[in-house]
């Protein structure tokens, strides 16, 4: 009989349907998601978890917050979708309120990060060559950056894991191995139109930037005439405790990206760039068919008005201090732990080859986290996290640290 109710569908008869019918792309792990209220997700029977991933930092205001859940029945009822051969009046409110918090000039709406990355790469080869010509097409990465998976995106996606099934790339494309500005300045030449950078390295485990690789990133994007693009797709919108990433180091970006917590948990990317790149673009040169609806940036809207209103990015970086000395302080007596690192509410905590093992664990306690790079456990809490949610946390981690420990003193070497 064929399903018609998934309220009814049975755990096993959910993964049978998948595991039929949908590309074998992820890895999932026994949690079926049923519903979700603050912080908290619910599975099928009931049983809640503590999610500290936001849905890899997308749910930055965490689950059916009562402003959103108004905004999307009431616009939902109006209008969902329009062409963008037509205006909506959400579009343009919501390009200037990004352009004026973050001293851009013009904006581009996706559907996506990775989209919205491939946007700026666009944009960055028609920079070079108006500016240079067809040689000044050089576009320049970083060493185990993570920038999306689509071929524009992924050609910039310096992680072996993820590029070699899909080899040959998009050409001209150099990455920097080195996070010195001597190895930056190395790389540069008049052939370069851009550097594109994550302020805070997400997926490559939470590694932020050094202040001087940035500020000589900006510099010689200067010198020689190039873009510098910050994909803020993880990091933005106040998770780090500021509204965008790229505040931290004294610069701003020539083109900027943003997904993910935009919209909250409604597919929403954006390019933004700044005047040097205002004219790039002409009407023909790129198009979506959904990005930008009517839906999507009232949403939007609304999230960022909920950010500034409630104070959400001072709030990310007080919750992100006090979750980060919780971490110092569990470090002190467990050997499993290694280097810690983040901004804000961004946090990554080397265990080394026990990362996923932890992960797992805490899972089976109530807690959802995750393991980027493959050994570190990565952190992104909902902005919206308090302090009595980072204690009941930081105890399952105890627990589960001295378990493992005790269970397998081999994972204590790092």
């Amino acid at each position: 009989m064929e399903p018609t109710d998934a309220t009814q569908l049975t755990p096993d008869e959910i993964q049978a349907l998948e595991e039929k019918y949908l590309f074998a792309t992820y890895k999932r792990s026994g949690l079926f998601c049923s519903h979700g209220s603050r912080v908290y997700v619910y599975d099928l029977s009931g049983r809640r978890y503590l999610d500290l991933l936001s849905g890899i930092s997308v749910n930055s205001l965490g689950y059916n917050h009562p402003r959103l859940v108004k905004v999307l029945v009431e616009q939902g009822q109006r209008l969902i979708h329009t062409s963008n051969l037509f205006y909506n009046p959400y579009q343009g409110i919501l390009a200037k309120k990004l352009a004026d918090a973050s001293g851009m000039a013009k904006v581009f709406f996706t559907n996506s990060g990775t989209e919205a990355i491939e946007a700026a790469l666009k944009l960055a080869r028609a920079f070079g060559h108006a500016e240079g010509g067809k040689d000044k097409s050089l576009i320049l990465t970083l060493k185990n950056s993570f920038h999306g998976r689509t071929f524009g995106a992924l050609s910039i996606t310096t992680q072996e894991k993820y590029q070699a099934p899909f080899r040959p790339l998009v050409p001209d494309v150099a990455v920097v191995e080195e996070f010195t500005s001597a190895a930056l300045e190395k790389a540069f030449s008049d052939k370069v139109c851009a550097l594109v950078v994550e302020p805070v390295q997400g997926e490559g485990g939470v590694v932020p930037l050094p202040v001087e690789l940035m500020q000589a990133g900006r510099e010689l994007c200067d010198r020689y005439n190039a873009l510098l693009i910050a994909d803020e797709i993880q990091c933005g919108l106040g998770r780090t405790g500021r509204y965008f990433g790229f505040e931290h180091f004294g610069v701003r970006p020539d083109v900027m990206t943003l997904a993910k917590s935009l919209a909250a948990g409604y597919p929403l990317g954006a390019m933004l760039g700044n005047e040097r790149v205002a004219g790039c673009f002409q009407p023909g040169d790129h198009g979506t068919t959904f990005g930008g609806g009517p839906l999507a940036c009232r949403i939007a809207l609304e999230v960022l008005n909920i950010i500034e209103e409630e104070g959400m990015i001072a709030r990310a970086g007080e919750m992100g201090d006090y979750l980060m000395e919780g971490i110092k302080t569990l470090a002190a007596r467990h050997s499993l732990i290694g280097e810690i690192r983040g901004m804000g509410l961004m946090i990554g905590v080397e265990i080394g080859p026990a990362a996923k093992d932890v992960v797992n664990m805490l899972l089976d306690r109530g807690f959802i986290t995750n393991a980027a790079h493959d050994t570190v456990l990565r952190l992104l809490p909902p902005l919206i996290i308090s302090r009595e949610d980072i204690d009941e946390f930081l105890a399952a981690l105890d627990a589960v640290l001295g378990e493992v420990e005790a269970r397998e003193p081999q994972n204590q070497e790092k």
